[in-house]
Formats: C-alpha cells, sequence, structure tokens
C-alpha cells in the first residue's frame, strides 16, 4: 500500500504541547513527547479515538510541571499496521517523540512493538489485545497495559462454563487479535470442562452482516456465543443476534466489550450480556473522581482502554520525573525497566505493577449487562459479578514464551 504524505504526516496537526503557563528561561527545558495513534475514524474509533486521546492530555494536565515539557501527538492508523508504522517511523526518526501509546489494532501494535524495540522507543499498548505482546512477541521495550485476550478468555470464558454454558461456538475477526482470543478462550472453555462446537472468521473490517456466521453459529446446537471482535462488531452482531431469535435460545458472551458497545446496543438488547473489563466508572470513589474530571471533555464516557492512556501516561511521567527527562530520552529499554521496577497506582486501576514480560498487572471484573429497569442514566450499565484478584487475572510467568522471564 501506497501513503499518502498527508496520512504520514497528519499527526503533526494533531499535536499539543502541555506546558503549564508561561515561564522565563535561562536554557531550553526539556520536552518529552507522547504520541497516541489508534483508530480515529473506523469500528474502533469509540473504544480509543479521541477519547483516548483526550484521557492522555488529562494525565499530562494533572501531572503538572516537574522541570520538563509534555507534548502531546496523536494520529489515525486506520487499523493498518503499515499505516501505523509508518507515522510512528517518522515521529521517531523526525518529530523526537519518546513513547508510541494505544496502538489499538494488535497487527498494529505487533509492528509498532518492534519498531519501537529497533529505534530503542518505548511502545504501549492500551486498546490492544492480543496477549502475544508479553508473549512470543515481548520485547524489553514494551508494556501491555489495560486488558489483553487471555484475560478475557479467563475471566470471561471460564466464568460463563461455570454458569452451565458449556458448549459454545465462537466468532472471530481474521486477524492477529481474533486468533489469539479465540485460542485463549477455547483453551478456558475446555479447561472449565466444556466444549467448543465450531468456530468461524469473518474478513475485517470489512463485515456488517454477520448472518451468514449467525446461522451457522445457531445450527450447532451451542449454548453459547462467543463473540471475539470487538467495537462495531460487537454491536452488530448482537443486534442481527437478537434479530434471528438467537438471544432467546443463547446466551452471547462478549469477550471484548466495553460500556460503549452496551449503551449503543442498547439494554433492551444487551441486558443478560457478559463481559469483562478492568475499568468502570461506577466501580469506586477513585473511578468516580476520575470520570469526573473527564467527563465533560469527551462525547462518550471512557472505558478501560481509555482509562488505560491516562493510567499509562501517568505511570511514564512519574517514571520521567524519577529519572530526570534527559535521562529517560536517552533509553527506551533502560525507562522501561524503571517502570517496571516502580509499583503503579492511580485513580482507574488503583495499586498494581508492571511484570518482567512488560504486562501490567491489575484486578479485572466480571460484568453482567443490566435489565433497563435496574439502570438509573445512560452509562448506569453494568452489574458488578465476580472480581479475579490481580495475581490471577493475567497468564502467569510459568506459562510464559516471552525471552525475557528468565526460567
Amino acid at each position: 500500500m501506497k501513503l499518502s504524505r498527508r496520512s504520514i504526516l497528519s499527526a503533526a496537526a494533531a499535536s499539543t504541547v502541555i506546558a503549564p503557563g508561561f515561564r522565563a528561561r535561562a536554557q531550553a527545558r526539556p520536552k518529552i513527547k507522547i504520541g497516541v495513534i489508534n483508530d480515529q475514524s473506523g469500528p474502533y474509533r469509540d473504544l480509543n479515538g479521541p477519547t483516548s486521546v483526550i484521557c492522555t492530555r488529562q494525565a499530562v494536565l494533572e501531572f503538572g510541571d516537574h522541570g520538563f515539557d509534555v507534548e502531546v501527538l496523536s494520529a489515525d492508523n486506520q487499523n493498518k499496521a503499515d499505516v501505523a508504522v509508518a507515522i510512528s517511523r517518522q515521529w521517531l526518526d523526525q518529530d523526537g517523540v519518546d513513547i508510541v501509546m494505544d496502538l489499538a489494532a494488535s497487527s498494529a501494535a505487533l509492528a509498532v512493538s518492534n519498531l519501537c524495540r529497533d529505534k530503542n522507543k518505548i511502545a504501549l499498548a492500551t486498546s490492544t489485545a492480543t496477549s502475544d505482546l508479553t508473549g512470543k512477541a515481548c520485547t524489553p521495550n514494551t508494556i501491555h497495559w489495560a486488558f489483553d485476550t487471555y484475560m478475557e478468555a479467563k475471566s470471561t470464558g471460564g466464568a460463563m462454563v461455570k454458569a452451565g454454558g458449556d458448549s459454545w461456538f465462537m466468532l472471530y475477526p481474521n486477524y492477529a487479535f481474533g486468533e489469539a482470543l479465540q485460542r485463549d478462550t477455547g483453551t478456558f472453555v475446555i479447561k472449565a470442562g466444556g466444549k467448543v462446537l465450531g468456530s468461524e472468521p469473518y474478513p475485517f473490517p470489512e463485515t456488517t452482516d454477520f448472518s451468514t456466521q449467525l446461522l451457522k453459529a445457531k445450527a450447532s446446537g451451542a449454548k453459547v456465543l462467543g463473540f471475539c471482535g470487538a467495537g462495531q462488531d460487537v454491536v452488530n452482531v448482537v443486534k442481527q443476534a437478537a434479530e434471528f431469535g438467537m438471544t432467546k435460545t443463547m446466551s452471547i458472551a462478549i469477550m471484548v466489550g466495553y460500556t460503549q458497545d452496551i449503551r449503543s446496543i442498547g439494554l433492551d438488547l444487551a441486558q443478560g450480556a457478559r463481559l469483562s473489563e478492568s475499568y468502570y466508572w461506577d466501580l469506586n470513589d477513585r473511578t468516580r473522581a476520575f470520570n469526573n474530571r473527564v467527563k465533560d471533555k469527551v462525547k462518550l464516557w471512557p472505558s478501560m482502554a481509555q482509562a488505560g492512556n491516562y493510567s499509562g501516561t501517568m505511570h511514564y511521567l512519574k517514571t520521567v520525573q524519577a529519572m530526570g527527562a534527559v535521562e529517560a530520552k536517552k533509553d527506551g529499554a533502560a525507562t522501561v525497566a524503571r517502570m517496571k521496577a516502580m509499583p503503579t497506582d492511580d485513580d482507574c486501576f488503583g495499586k498494581g505493577m508492571i511484570r518482567a514480560d512488560g504486562r501490567k498487572i491489575h484486578p479485572v471484573y466480571l460484568f453482567e449487562a443490566k435489565k433497563p429497569s435496574e439502570s438509573k442514566h445512560e452509562w448506569d450499565l453494568y452489574k458488578l459479578i465476580a472480581t479475579t484478584p490481580a495475581e490471577e487475572a493475567f497468564r502467569p510467568l510459568s506459562d510464559n514464551a516471552c525471552p525475557l522471564v528468565k526460567a
């Protein structure tokens, strides 16, 4: 694919310098540059997009002045790895960007992760699902923040089997994210004593009519429809499944779902669907406080991926402060190592840590979509069903293929 100059240079117009006030300077202050690259116009726009950029800037605003300036750039990767790499390469080579974050589509994230390793910069994935980022594709320059396919599969897949959903049919998009999620989900379904009666890939991102795949799922006789896509695909699948009457005979497990999805579907159709997130605005006083600070700045209230941008940015800036901006800019791998050595703590995810493989650790929550009668307003969408402790929620290091983890 030949990229237009406009696509590659679009980030420049979207950059913002966040510096706390005017100041007289005897010499230039160091500047940290953060590049937020995600889906700004496609099926994942609501799940990262502009709200993720706003959450990044919120963290910079709250961090304040600690002796260095911070500039936030943003760009649309169109869910394409080559576009993501082209923009990120310009950021790193010409624009002095220190950390590329968000990343979105798994294929784009894996490609940008390798680029940041080669350039000794930092890749921080917040809206990416594939667990390979901290497995066989891990690097000393990459951190994976909010969630991954292993986490989703364990929290949602295992729980559904225990609740009686012991036969599954899975639909998944035909790229790295979908393939990893259906693989991990199938593993947990079988471990929990269930069966996978069938699975069907669909072309991403061009599929909007899922009737062929849904009819195969219905004919399988499975009790659970496990949907391993995300974004607008979730909305379309649940609505179309309801039109076919499938929601009367099959439970729907949304393997990667967000508050934005449930709100778009509507509780009349989504009620009873189960999904896992590592952040929800109404979890506790801290999450409510964060949401109150950003809700008037966004069109859609943040879910876990967007909250991950706030959380990851805050921890990165704390690390830069501890190391000194000049030193942090010199060596991405050294900065990541320091991020791993420092405990994490913020209003979105609470206390946590980053493991040797780059996996950010925190609790995970299994939610059920409320009935319309249980909801007080348009964003009152979930009721909490179960919590998986941080130390149990993600793939154990003993099962890890990451070469950074010593046996």
